[in-house]
Formats: structure tokens, sequence, C-alpha cells
């Protein structure tokens, strides 16, 4: 099975080993048909603390790590 993989923005990055990104998707409405825009957060791991707020970065799934972590 491939491992998913998504492109999102960092919105925090307070924890220890962790930070929180936020995925875009475009969504069409199913009776007017108008696109919009969803978002989705993750949590991920981030063993030396490199991801810094505003970052762009490419997250790929992976076994769970915590209860919250599977990215």
């Amino acid at each position: 099975m491939a491992k998913v993989t998504k492109v999102g923005v960092v919105t925090s990055n307070k924890m220890d080993k962790s930070a929180v990104v936020a995925v875009e998707r475009l969504v069409r409405h199913p009776l007017y048909k108008r696109a919009f825009k969803k978002t989705s957060t993750f949590m991920i791991h981030d063993e030396e603390n490199r991801c810094k707020i505003g970052d762009r970065v490419r997250i790929v799934e992976c076994r769970p790590l915590s209860k919250n972590k599977r990215w």
C-alpha cells in the first residue's frame, strides 16, 4: 500500500518534537457546485524541531506515533 503525502503550512510548533500542519483542499458543494476551501489539521513528528511557523512542508503517512500523531 502506498503512503499518502500531503502539502501544508505549519501553524504551531510549541510542542517538543511535534508540530501542527494545516492542509487546504478544494471541495465542490454538492448542490450549488461552487468550489470552496476546507482545512484539515494534522499533528506531525518533528524529531529535530526544525519546523517554523509559516513553513510549507510535505508530510508522509506513517505508523501511529502517539494518540494524535500519524504523520
